[in-house]
């Protein structure tokens, strides 16, 4: 999809649809008011008769304006002036979108970069316009006999009211396209079932993404063979019971001057279906255990927007892959696995199963002597409760790189919370036979799954992302969300620009 941006005067817009944001209670945005003016008072005469309410949300197709040289004109819905902010301009334009996306439109015109949000400049405003535009045109039904006609539109033209901000709104675009993108890998390989997106199909897309990126990325493949000749049996202990081979997948994107200079790391939980093993889950909403890979999907989609915006940094990607089912063969409760770092791990429940493919990838991430490394993984339901389905997880062994995350989430609006791991929660996880229990009991459950992984990210900055309650929707919008992409691009960028402000401090 493509986002030019024009400043001219939006009556002259030649467009399928021009979309403009209107508020309930206040005085007509730029463009809004230089198109009312220009149609004889169209948008103020429709708010003033009623037939257009301007609630937040709500959006008016008019089929012909006078005196504009748009097919339509699409009226979007801010609500009250006063209350106007982030969760209700993307609100807007998910609205806005989602019509565009019902009409027979190639192109559309749209005016957000106008609508007022504290502390948000054109550049913020012009990617979440991106985004939203991307987010909305996906559409998953590749198995449907008679699929749905995908949205036709192609290109979205934002328009500014100040030349100054063109610039600001381009690059802002850029990115937003760039993450909009990654976010629909994401919910593509998310939505995939689980007979289609194994951990050999995870490691092909690894493939092709390196095939497709012109030399800026690698791809490397660890087998099942080469995991146990490398002494990774946490992590192929989960896969035991299943007939698909588990696999720990690395990608490198090396994009930083200094070719030595240490990368970020993100490592993704890819558990391509959940049964819980011996300790098998209820029945009832299984189904959507198909989406426990949706860390790894939010790294592949992570890597889609890099290699679209390309940072000069250098990072690496960890995507720890295995199947869990139960067979004759697979781990039992009470046995004792010995993972990749060397620790013992008596395993107590097989549905704890994330944590034993992570500790072996967090392990495994120490080779690269990282500059940081951040985990992502649908891990624990506890996460669901504390939190509910608003906030990703957040729990790290340094608070500045917590600190850096939070900061990340607020700007991409894909929000994270800041739990405790202090060390009086590590008892928990005490073990009469081995080094440690894989689980903690039901008490402070989210804590205690970092605790465990801690203990394998002693050697470098860590956090982790426990995405259980953001990663997909239930019910009838049942799907992934493509989160936590947007946060995950932007910690990356926030890195570059660091380093950036620290070359300069320097010379």
């Amino acid at each position: 999809m493509e986002f030019p941006v024009q400043t001219a005067n939006p009556a002259k817009a030649e467009t399928a649809c021009l979309v403009v944001p209107v508020f309930k209670d206040a005085e007509l945005l730029p463009a809004a008011a230089k198109l009312d003016d220009a149609s004889e008072r169209l948008i103020g005469q429709l708010i003033e008769r009623g037939d257009f309410s301007a609630d937040l949300g709500k959006v008016l197709l008019v089929p012909f304006a006078p005196g504009l040289n748009a097919e339509r004109l699409l009226l979007v819905g801010l609500g009250d002036a006063a209350k106007c902010n982030e969760a209700a301009l993307r609100k807007a334009l998910d609205a806005a979108f989602a019509q565009l996306a019902a009409l027979p439109v190639d192109d559309a015109a749209v005016a957000f970069t106008d609508v007022p949000v504290a502390d948000r400049n054109s550049h913020w405003k012009a990617r979440m316009t991106a985004e939203a535009a991307l987010r909305a045109g996906y559409r998953f039904s590749d198995f449907k006999s008679k699929p749905a006609p995908k949205p036709r539109l192609e290109r979205v033209t934002l328009l500014v009211s100040e030349a100054d901000d063109a610039a600001a709104a381009t690059e802002g675009a850029r990115i937003g396209a760039a993450i909009g993108e990654g976010i629909n890998l994401t919910r593509q390989l998310g939505n995939l079932p689980g007979n289609v997106c194994t951990p050999s199909y995870l490691a092909e897309q690894a493939e092709g993404l390196a095939a497709t990126s012109g030399g800026a990325l690698t791809a490397e493949i660890l087998d099942e063979a080469a995991l146990e000749a490398l002494g990774a049996h946490s992590l192929l202990s989960v896969g035991r019971g299943s007939e698909q081979p588990s696999r720990l997948i690395v990608m490198k994107y090396q994009g930083a001057e200094d070719p030595e200079e240490s990368p970020h790391v993100l490592v993704g939980k890819g558990i391509t279906f959940d049964t819980g093993g011996i300790s098998l889950k209820p029945g009832e909403a299984m189904d959507e255990m198909k989406f426990d890979m949706c860390g790894a999907a939010s790294v592949f989609g992570t890597v889609k927007a890099i290699l679209a915006i390309k940072p000069r940094l250098n990072l690496v990607f960890v995507v720890a892959a295995a199947e869990n089912m139960p067979d004759g063969r697979a781990t039992k409760p009470g046995d004792i696995i010995k993972t990749l770092k060397g620790l013992t791990v008596e395993v107590l429940n097989t549905d704890a199963e994330g944590r034993l493919v992570l500790c072996d990838a967090l392990t495994y991430a120490e080779r690269f002597h990282p500059a940081s490394v951040v985990d992502i993984a649908t891990l624990t339901g506890a996460c669901i409760i504390g939190l509910g389905h608003h906030a990703t997880g957040l729990l790290s062994n340094d608070d500045d790189l917590a600190l850096d995350l939070l900061d990340a989430g607020e700007t991409a609006w894909d929000r994270a919370w800041h739990l405790p791991l202090w060390d009086e929660y590590q008892e928990q996880l005490d073990s009469n036979f081995a080094d440690l229990a894989n689980i903690g009991g039901r008490p402070a459950g989210t804590i205690t799954a970092a605790c465990f992984l801690s203990r394998f990210a002693d050697q470098f900055p860590w956090a982790h992302l426990d995405i259980a309650g953001t990663a997909w929707h239930s019910g009838k919008q049942k799907g992934a969300s493509g989160r936590p992409v947007g946060l995950l691009t932007q910690y990356l960028l926030d890195r570059e620009a660091e380093g950036q402000i620290e070359d300069g401090d320097a010379a």
